[in-house]
């Protein structure tokens, strides 16, 4: 009869109306959730695509290469600025310059620090009008524990066994050049210390009294 109640083929009967309201909330309520997940799908592509153009729309190239420093022209410049000799040291082989300047202050000093790829780094400084005072200062009130000969000029020699109260010197050579003191430390090697110190013995043989090439 026309305007009666559909029979539902798993109930065997006409829907009450609970019934028939129950079935279309479901029906909404998967509708909903099924638009709101290929909603989560098509935001998670958009910002895949974005950040595919991003990737790919940044300019690229190699990272320019640090300018290298000229310890001869900045010690140049150095020698402008004081009275007396300016020591020049070589680069040691292996190692970078990683800073080469003139520091003023109560004592003025001209420093140059060396690096590698690895953690070690050798610090030149040649403090003008300076002592050995002086340079127990720079190394935190450390005390020379001996002396090396290098190319006949006698260097004091510093031994630092707790170098990370010293801040992470290990090592040092100390001398006094004249009315100046020069001073090589760092975390490297006694051998490579004494390396740097040997290419400064032509310079420091005239303010050290010694004649290079001689020993005591």
């Amino acid at each position: 009869m026309a305007g009666e109640p559909r029979v539902v083929a798993h109930l065997g009967r006409p829907e009450t109306p609970e019934e028939t309201a129950a079935r279309k909330a479901e029906s909404s309520r998967n509708y909903r959730g099924s638009q709101t997940f290929r909603n989560l799908i098509v935001a998670l592509l958009v910002s895949l695509a974005i950040v595919v153009v991003i990737v790919w729309g940044v300019p690229r190239g190699s990272a320019p290469e640090r300018a290298e420093i000229d310890v001869a022209e900045v010690a140049a410049s150095v020698a402008s600025t004081v009275t007396g000799p300016v020591v020049v040291p070589e680069t040691p082989e292996g190692w970078t310059v990683n800073l080469a300047r003139f520091e003023s202050g109560a004592v003025d000093t001209w420093n140059v620090t060396y690096g590698t790829t690895g953690p070690d780094f050798l610090r030149f400084t040649q403090a003008f009008g300076a002592d050995a005072t002086w340079a127990a200062q720079r190394l935190d009130g450390a005390a020379p524990t001996g002396s090396v000969d290098v190319d006949g000029i006698t260097w004091d020699v510093y031994e630092i066994s707790n170098a990370a109260d010293h801040a992470n010197i290990s090592y040092a050579l100390g001398l006094q050049a004249g009315a100046d003191h020069v001073l090589l430390y760092g975390s490297s090697s006694a051998e490579k210390t004494a390396e740097l110190a040997a290419s400064l013995s032509g310079q420091l043989a005239e303010t050290t009294g010694t004649d290079e090439g001689t020993t005591e």
